[in-house]
């Protein structure tokens, strides 16, 4: 029995999938397959159930799984004692970010972090607040930047690094374009253009209307500030910006501060709380808690 066989055997457990797991292990598919096989072989009874369109455990391989992720976890270990006492950092981490994030400099960050830890292979990922807070809880994740409700994730660290308020955003032939600020209980009666749930944003524009008790009606959703206004330029509703996405607005909107109450979203770089990290994921941390303030 091999570690590699191991490690392509949790692989494909955690996709699902045989080409899924190729591809996150930079193999060949064939090659994942056969040593599998050679697994199997060497148990004497099958661990995955190929017959569907995704592979699933079998009864032996549910059994076998924590014992391969175990010893996966156990070598891995052991190498990162190593490098820790011999001062040599390496490894891999991963950082998680909403994909609409323009004044961070993430890019810069992670330069200056490979120039002093050229060793270490960074994931750069994006996805919604959700996913990233669940990959957070699970460990898939490192760190992360969320778009924050009222409160922050339950087992998470955050430190803010954005504040900025909510704005509306209408076409200038709608009568709300007079305005140069609109209450909140002003935007219950109309059609709604917005981020989806699962997005920091989104939960304190809920949380607004239902402290308020009234019931937006939200017409269209969509996963970033940019495409959100484009659907209100063409006269569909009512934009829910960002102040950062509303101040580079097109000419054909016109932008106003949502009031009474003021409404404020946060960005923040959040890693988990408690839990084992690599030397690698916590040297990261450190960088991007030295690098970004509010």
């Amino acid at each position: 029995m091999e570690l590699r066989q191991l490690e392509y055997f949790v692989a494909v457990t955690e996709e699902a999938s045989f080409t899924k797991a190729a591809a996150r292990l930079h193999v060949a598919q064939p090659g994942v397959s056969a040593q599998i096989r050679q697994l199997e072989r060497e148990l004497g009874q099958p661990l995955l159930d190929r017959s569907g369109r995704t592979v699933r455990l079998t009864e032996v391989g549910a059994a076998v799984l924590p014992f391969a992720r175990a010893a996966l976890a156990a070598v891995e270990g052991a190498r990162l004692s190593v490098d820790e006492l011999t001062g040599l950092l390496r490894g891999h981490a991963t950082i998680g970010t909403i994909d609409w994030i323009r004044s961070l400099d993430l890019p810069g960050m992670l330069a200056g972090f490979h120039r002093d830890h050229p060793n270490v292979e960074i994931t750069v990922i994006q996805e919604d607040t959700a996913t990233l807070t669940d990959g957070l809880h699970t460990g898939r994740i490192d760190l992360a930047f969320l778009s924050l409700g009222a409160e922050p994730p339950e087992g998470i660290a955050t430190r803010v690094v954005i504040e900025q308020d909510l704005f509306a955003a209408v076409t200038h032939g709608h009568p709300l374009a007079r305005r140069s600020t609109i209450p909140l209980r002003a935007l219950a009666d109309e059609d709604l253009i917005c981020l989806p749930k699962g997005s920091g944003l989104r939960a304190v524009l809920d949380g607004a209307f239902a402290d308020a008790g009234l019931h937006p009606r939200i017409a269209f959703e969509a996963g970033e500030p940019p495409v959100v206004a484009q659907i209100a330029a063409h006269g569909l509703g009512v934009a829910v910006l960002p102040e950062s996405a509303a101040r580079g607005l097109p000419d054909d909107l016109h932008a106003m501060p949502i009031v009474r109450p003021r409404l404020s979203g946060r960005i923040a770089l959040a890693w988990r709380a408690e839990g084992p990290r690599s030397p690698a994921a916590r040297a990261l941390i450190a960088r991007a808690r030295r690098r970004l303030s509010p």
